[in-house]
């Protein structure tokens, strides 16, 4: 029976359930239990799974060297599942503590699976949220990557963090304003319109654009800035005709 078929009681036993039966593998130096969670058909087993091995990792801190330990032996795993809930539980300890899993990123982003690598991105945007210093220095260094599906993954990434703090990742998006790929362009717009539509943040990214050399790439940017503040209509802060009136004001043609 699939998580959400339970009722929500069974759920909460459920989750109790597998929190227990990773502790006691972690005592016990032992994955059985671990990797049958991490491996489930269920996505949201998987999720149980994972979050349990945050919340242990951070409320435990006798716990920790052991948790890191069997995540590592985890992430050699033939499954991709097992290989993606691992990204993910090491996206919990990231949120606190990002020094310590790394390597799960570094090596998560080039697998050969497409979830697994998506799992990377995911942990990038809530490890963003939570701790943004150390996992943008990380981010930054592989914006320049040959492989264009790398610097795409990555600046999408840091999304997220970009919604409520668009400076902190303008200037990591300045250094994507002239790649040519097709796909790396098309995000790099793309985040550039999810990041200007809350409160504050089209003055931010507008006031950035300004100091942009690729004028061409700016403009498709704005033109997203502006359909996104009517797609998005529901949740921006201004219309769609309030944020055309500001850049027409504040953006300087060049």
């Amino acid at each position: 029976m699939a998580f959400y078929d339970l009722s929500k009681v069974e759920r909460v036993k459920l989750v109790e359930k597998i929190s227990k039966e990773i502790r006691d593998n972690l005592n016990q130096v032992t994955n059985k239990n671990i990797l049958l969670y991490f491996s489930d058909a269920d996505t949201y087993i998987r999720k149980s799974g994972y979050l349990a091995i945050g919340k242990i990792y951070k409320s435990e801190e006798n716990s920790q060297k052991v948790v890191v330990e069997a995540l590592q032996k985890l992430a050699d795993s033939e499954s991709e599942k097992v290989r993606q809930t691992t990204v993910n539980a090491a996206g919990e300890i990231g949120m606190v503590d990002f020094e310590i899993v790394k390597g799960f990123f570094d090596k998560g982003l080039f697998d050969n699976h497409h979830s697994v690598r998506n799992a990377v991105i995911g942990s990038v945007k809530k490890m963003g949220q939570k701790n943004p210093k150390p996992v943008l220095k990380w981010a930054r260094e592989y914006l320049k990557h040959p492989d264009k599906e790398i610097r795409r993954e990555v600046c999408h990434g840091i999304e997220l963090r970009g919604r409520t703090h668009p400076q902190d990742i303008l200037p990591l998006l300045e250094e994507l304003q002239h790649d040519k790929t097709t796909r790396v362009r098309s995000t790099l717009v793309h985040v550039l319109g999810q990041i200007a539509y809350k409160k504050g943040c089209l003055q931010t990214v507008v006031a950035a654009l300004n100091k942009w050399e690729n004028k061409e790439l700016v403009n498709d940017a704005l033109d997203e800035i502006v359909d996104v503040h009517q797609r998005y209509k529901d949740f921006a802060i201004l219309t769609q005709e309030e944020a055309i009136a500001y850049i027409d004001k504040n953006y300087k043609v060049q």
